[in-house]
C-alpha cells in the first residue's frame, strides 16, 4: 500500500522513474480471504483489463516481466482510472470489514492492495522518464490533478486512518515480530504526515493544495525538458578546437541522428555541456552552451518556472501550516536521519567555509594559466571547468581524455558485475534476446542469481543512451520489489543513463566522473536486488540515506582490482599504466572546491526556500540574494539552479532534502574507512558481510541509525568526509556529524 501511495505521489510529480527511488509461503487468515473476494467482486469487468496491456498481470518467465513490447499510450489514461478505481474498492473493503482491526485485515490488506496500480505506474514512469513526448505530457498534465485528488481519497479516508491508528495504538500488545511492527510505524506515519489528522475545511483544503502540487510540478518538468529539447547547437568543423576525437565523434553520431549530418551536435543536458565546456578553444561557444544550459526554465517565455516556484512554495508553505509545522522543512526532515533543518544546516554551514576557500585556490591557479597563455580574461563561470583541465594537466601531468580512453561502458559494466560478485556475491547473465519484453532496442536485460545457490534473484534492466524524450541525468528505478508477505517476489531493478552513442561500431568512452556516476546508479540497483524484507512499504527509503549505499559503491571505481583488470585501453587492450593510475589518486581531491561548492549552494539554497517565510517571494532574486549572502564565489554557480532544480521542484522526493547527498557522504567517507582500514580491504569478506546484512538487505526495516552504529560500531563522524575532500577537519564536529541525538 504504502508504496502504491508513493508511487502515485512521485508520478504525479513526474519523479516516478527516478528512483533515486519494493518468505513465508503461508496462507492468507481468514480476514484476509474475505478481503480477498470482496476486491475480486469490485473489480472492473474483465473485457476492460483483457483490452487494457497495461492492467494485464505480467506473465512470462522469472515470475512475471512488464508487457513492455505491447505497451501503448493510448492504453494509459483508461488504465489509470480502471486501476484507481479498483483500489479505491479495496480501501472500501478494508473500511466496511465488520471485524475489529487487526494486522492481518487493515496493514496487510493494505500492503496486499493496488498491484494493477503499481503495474500501471511502471509503464507511466517509462514514457515519464524515458520515452516522453507530446501526446504524453497532455495526458500527464490532464491525469496529474486526478492522481493527487484519488491520493487524498485515500490518505484522508478517514474510516481507514481509525483502523490503522487502532493497529498503531496496540503494536505493542499485539504478537507483532520487528518487521511488522515497523510497518504499522510507518504506515501511520504516512497518513499522519499526509493530512489524515485534519478535519473540515483543513482536510478539504489539504486534498485542493496536492491537487494544484500536482499540476505545477507536472510543468514544471515538461518545462525543463521543452528547454533541454529546444537549444542543440550545431557546429561546423571549424568550431570543434580543442574537442577530443571521441567527443567530436559523438557529435556528429548525434548530428546525423538529429537530420543534420555532417554537423555536430551539441545539446542542452549535462552530458554534452559538460565535456564541451572542458576541452573547448572557442570562448565565445563555451559562453553559449554554458548559459543556454544554466538558463533552463528561466528565459522568460512560456517556458520560465519563476512563477510556479513561487506558488509551489506557497502552497507547500501553507499545506504543512494546516498540520502545525512552522515550514515546509520542519515537516520534511522529521521522519529522515536530520530530524531537524537546524542539524542539516549545521553540517552544509560546517563544510562551507572550506569549500568557498578551496574555490579561491583553484580560481587563482586557473587565473595564472589564463595569464601565462596570454589570454587578457577574468575566468568566469564558463571558463571554469575549461581551465581547470588545464591545471589538472599542468600540476598533476594528467589528461582527462587520456582517461578516457581506459573507460570503456562495456567494461565499467564487467567490473560493476565484478564488484557484485565479490561483495553480494552475485552473478549477472544476459537474458535470451527476446525473452525478456524490452521498451526500446538500446534496454539490455540480466538475470541476477546467487552465485551459491544458483537461486534467481532478479532481472537487472540497463537503458544506457540518450535520445530524445528521455529526461537528462542518470538514474535507478524498480520494476518490483522483493516481498515475502503474500509469496515470494524477486526483483526487476533498472538503471538509465545518457551516455552518448559513438561512432557506429566504437565503444562509448566516458569520463572518470560519468564512471563514478555509473557506479553510484548501479549501487541503487543493488540496494533494490539485495532486499530480503517481506512486506513492500520496508522497501520505502529515508532521503539522507538512501543515497549512502550508492555513493559508498563509487569507491570500488578506483580499488586496484578493477583497475587491473577492467580498465583497459579501448584500441590495443593493455591495461592502464601504473603512472596512471598514480595521477589519478594524486589528483583525487583536486577540483573539490568546485564540485562540493557547487552542490552544497543547490543544497543550501533548497533549505533556504523551505525555511523563510514564501509571501510575495520572487525566487530569481531569492536564490541570488541567497547566495551573496553565502559568499558564493562568482566564478561558478549553483549545481542546480532554481528554475531547473527538478530534484525539488518537478515532485517532493528531494525537497526541503538535498542536503542528504551530503548526509549520506558523511556515512559513506565513514563507510569507506572501515573497509580501508580491514585486513582485506575494499574486498574484506567480513566487513562486506556487515555491509549486506545491515545496510543493504533491511533496506527501512531497521531505523538507519541504528543500522549504522550496527554495521559500524559507531555513529559516522564529518572528519572521514573532509579528509576525503582535502579539507582542514574542524576542531568542533558537535552536531554535524550524521548521527541520531
Amino acid at each position: 500500500m504504502r508504496q502504491t501511495l508513493i508511487a502515485v505521489s512521485i508520478a504525479a510529480a513526474l519523479a516516478a522513474a527516478a528512483g533515486c527511488g519494493k518468505d513465508t509461503g503461508q496462507n492468507p487468515s481468514a480476514d484476509n480471504q474475505v478481503q480477498t473476494k470482496q476486491t475480486a467482486g469490485a473489480k472492473a469487468d474483465g473485457g476492460a483489463v483483457a483490452a487494457n496491456s497495461l492492467l494485464k498481470e505480467w506473465t512470462g518467465p522469472y515470475g512475471g516481466v512488464p508487457a513492455f513490447d505491447t505497451m501503448r499510450l493510448e492504453d494509459l489514461k483508461p488504465a489509470l482510472e480502471i486501476a484507481m478505481a479498483n483500489q479505491l474498492a479495496n480501501i472500501e473493503a478494508i473500511v466496511s470489514n465488520p471485524s475489529a482491526p487487526t494486522f492481518a485485515n487493515t496493514i496487510e490488506a493494505l500492503e496486499r492492495s493496488g498491484s494493477d496500480l503499481d503495474r500501471v505506474f511502471v509503464y507511466y514512469g517509462i514514457w515519464s522518464s524515458n520515452l516522453s513526448s507530446p501526446e504524453f505530457r497532455a495526458i500527464q498534465r490532464e491525469i496529474a490533478p486526478k492522481l493527487a485528488e484519488f491520493q487524498s481519497k485515500i490518505t484522508q479516508n478517514d474510516q481507514l486512518f481509525q483502523r490503522v491508528k487502532a493497529v498503531y495504538d496496540q503494536r505493542e500488545n499485539l504478537d507483532l515480530n520487528a518487521e511488522q511492527k515497523r510497518v504499522v510505524e510507518l504506515i501511520y506515519d504516512d497518513f499522519a504526515m499526509n493530512g489524515a489528522t485534519l478535519k473540515g475545511e483543513a482536510k478539504k483544503r489539504y486534498g485542493e493544495i496536492n491537487q494544484r502540487l500536482a499540476e505545477l510540478y507536472t510543468q514544471f518538468a515538461n518545462n525543463v525538458l521543452a528547454d533541454e529539447e529546444g537549444y542543440d547547437i550545431f557546429l561546423t568543423k571549424d568550431q570543434l578546437s580543442g574537442l577530443p576525437e571521441s567527443i567530436v565523434a559523438a557529435a556528429a553520431a548525434l548530428a546525423e541522428e538529429k537530420g543534420q549530418k555532417g554537423k555536430y551536435a551539441i545539446t542542452n543536458t549535462r552530458s554534452s555541456m559538460d565535456p564541451f565546456l572542458t576541452y573547448s578553444d572557442n570562448r565565445a561557444l563555451r559562453e553559449k552552451v554554458w548559459k543556454n544550459y544554466y538558463s533552463r526554465g528561466d528565459n522568460g517565455d512560456a517556458h520560465d518556472n519563476n512563477a510556479i516556484i513561487a506558488e509551489i512554495l506557497k502552497l507547500r508553505d501553507e499545506r504543512v501550516g494546516l498540520l502545525g509545522f512552522d515550514n515546509y522543512a520542519q515537516w520534511r526532515l522529521q521522519n529522515r536521519m536530520a530530524k531537524t533543518p537546524e542539524r542539516a544546516m549545521a553540517l552544509m554551514e560546517a563544510v562551507w567555509p572550506a569549500a568557498i576557500a578551496r574555490v579561491k585556490e583553484e580560481v587563482a591557479d586557473m587565473q595564472a594559466v589564463a595569464d601565462a597563455e596570454g589570454a587578457d580574461i577574468t575566468i568566469e563561470p564558463w571558463d571554469y571547468r575549461y581551465y581547470a583541465e588545464k591545471v589538472r594537466k599542468a600540476k598533476y601531468d594528467l589528461n582527462s581524455d587520456e582517461v578516457k580512453q581506459y573507460l570503456q561502458l562495456d567494461k565499467l559494466r564487467e567490473a560493476m558485475f565484478f564488484v557484485a560478485g565479490e561483495l553480494f556475491n552475485f552473478s549477472f547473465t544476459p537474458v535470451e534476446e527476446g525473452s525478456v519484453p524490452v521498451f526500446h532496442e538500446d534496454v539490455k536485460v540480466w538475470e541476477v542469481k546467487d552465485k551459491t545457490s544458483g537461486e534467481h534473484i532478479g532481472l537487472w534492466y540497463l537503458d544506457p543512451f540518450a535520445r530524445a524524450g528521455k529526461r537528462s541525468g542518470a538514474w535507478a528505478t524498480m520494476y518490483r520489489d522483493h516481498t515475502t508477505f503474500d509469496g515470494k517476489q524477486t526483483v526487476l531493478a533498472s538503471n538509465n543513463s545518457n551516455f552518448i552513442k559513438g561512432a557506429p561500431g566504437e565503444p562509448v568512452l566516458v569520463s572518470w566522473d560519468d564512471a563514478e556516476t555509473f557506479f553510484h546508479e548501479f549501487g541503487h540497483a543493488l540496494h533494490f536486488l539485495s532486499s530480503n524484507v517481506a512486506y513492500p512499504t520496508l522497501n520505502s527509503g529515508v532521503r539522507d540515506y538512501t543515497e549512502f549505499q550508492s555513493q559508498l559503491l563509487e569507491r570500488w571505481l578506483s580499488t586496484d582490482a578493477v583497475i587491473d583488470k577492467y580498465l583497459v585501453h579501448y584500441k590495443t587492450g593493455e591495461p592502464i599504466p601504473s603512472e596512471l593510475v598514480a595521477k589519478i589518486k594524486k589528483a583525487a581531491t583536486f577540483n573539490q572546491g568546485f564540485a562540493t561548492t557547487e552542490y552544497l549552494a543547490s543544497a543550501l539554497v533548497d533549505m533556504k526556500f523551505h525555511t523563510s517565510d514564501p509571501k510575495d517571494i520572487d525566487p530569481d532574486a531569492f536564490e541570488r540574494e541567497t547566495l551573496e549572502a553565502l559568499g558564493m564565489p562568482d566564478e561558478l554557480v549553483m549545481r542546480h539552479r532554481s528554475p531547473h532544480f527538478g530534484h525539488i521542484f518537478s515532485g517532493e522526493g528531494y525537497s526541503a532534502g538535498y542536503y542528504g547527498y551530503l548526509w549520506a557522504d558523511v556515512l559513506t567517507s565513514d563507510a569507506a574507512e572501515a573497509f580501508a582500514e580491514s585486513e582485506g580491504g575494499f574486498y574484506d569478506k567480513e566487513v562486506a558481510a556487515k555491509l549486506v546484512k545491515y545496510l543493504f538487505a533491511p533496506r527501512n526495516a531497521i531505523d538507519p541509525a541504528e543500522a549504522y552504529r550496527a554495521f559500524r560500531g559507531r555513529d559516522a563522524r564529518i572528519d572521514a568526509l573532509m579528509r576525503d575532500r582535502g579539507f582542514p577537519v574542524p576542531e568542533k564536529q558537535a552536531d554535524t556529524v550524521a548521527a541520531q541525538e
